[in-house]
């Protein structure tokens, strides 16, 4: 089953796959982590970190802060949507096309800016819509080689970043260093990735405004595209 998902069929299965898989992780965590500071900025709330959204949860339903309990609900169900979603279109046979969520995430993403632009859209509604992309954008790479990744939130990196680092100092066999070496790598490298679009997305949300979810959406379009020509050759 894993065969079917998006990190095994994005990407043609040559030498180069795990490099090219590590860049594309490393490129959506950099476009997850723009996004969720351009929510933390807008809707204070996080469209991708789940964590934070979860403790806000428990926290405001004890203090009796509905409206932090209306939008960490919405937003928490929209993102396990789009993962539903995002893992039954890798597994399903019908979906020739492996790029299909870059495409979805980016449409969702320019359709949600044109309107945002022109009418006032309410903050349940636009947390849902980005955290319902989020959820799909998080089932285009799930592995870089043998290493499980989390393109959208790093809680999950820093855990598997700090254990393999301390299995690298642990091991005395040649073969287990460099695997450890390896995916410690992969895993700096991605959340540098997340920590390098957070840090991006406020200078440009004051230049951009409305229309500053365009930049990742059009990135993602243009990926996409990259992607089905390389595969193509291939």
């Amino acid at each position: 089953m894993e065969k079917a998902f998006i990190s095994s069929r994005v990407i043609t299965n040559t030498s180069d796959s795990i490099r090219m898989q590590e860049r594309l992780a490393i490129f959506l965590a950099l476009i997850a982590g723009y996004i969720d500071a351009t929510g933390l900025n807008q809707w204070k709330t996080y469209v991708s970190f789940m964590s934070g959204n979860t403790t806000s949860l428990g926290a405001a339903i004890s203090t009796g802060k509905s409206v932090v309990v209306f939008t960490s609900t919405a937003v928490i169900i929209s993102f396990l949507i789009g993962i539903y979603a995002g893992t039954c279109l890798s597994l399903s046979k019908r979906n020739k096309n492996p790029i299909l969520i870059f495409y979805l995430v980016s449409g969702i993403l320019i359709f949600y800016s044109i309107i945002d632009y022109f009418y006032i859209i309410n903050n349940g509604i636009s947390i849902s819509i980005v955290g319902f992309a989020m959820g799909l954008m998080n089932t285009i790479v799930t592995s870089v080689g043998n290493q499980k990744v989390n393109t959208d939130f790093v809680t999950g990196t820093l855990n598997s970043f700090a254990r393999n680092t301390a299995m690298l100092t642990m091991t005395e066999d040649k073969a287990e260093k460099e695997e450890y070496q390896s995916n410690v790598v992969h895993l700096l490298l991605l959340w540098t990735g997340f920590l390098s679009g957070a840090f991006t997305a406020p200078f440009l949300l004051d230049y951009f405004g409305k229309w500053t979810l365009m930049i990742p959406a059009f990135l993602l379009m243009i990926c996409g595209i990259l992607i089905s020509k390389i595969n193509a050759k291939n």
